[in-house]
């Protein structure tokens, strides 16, 4: 049960970063307001990293910025690790 609640939990915040990267993007290109980086980092920290890096590179979206991918490994590793240490 638990697993099945985390594995949709992770499928839904990946999904969500996902998408806001997509409208992100959609608005930089539009000279819109934009989506706060902090609101990016916020959701890859809940889990959403893997979907920031698809957003990353299928929107070409923030790939100049270094601190992005460093961000959203680091988060990566440590959902991995404690997902690790909860189920072994």
């Amino acid at each position: 049960m638990i697993y099945n609640i985390l594995l949709l939990y992770y499928i839904a915040i990946n999904v969500v970063l996902f998408v806001v990267m997509g409208i992100d993007k959609y608005k930089a290109k539009r000279h819109l307001w934009r989506i706060p980086e902090s609101a990016l980092f916020s959701l890859s920290f809940l889990g959403g990293s893997i979907g920031g890096f698809f957003g990353m590179f299928c929107f070409k979206h923030k790939i100049r910025k270094y601190y992005f991918y460093i961000i959203y490994f680091l988060f990566l590793i440590i959902h991995i690790y404690l997902l690790y240490r909860m189920f072994f």
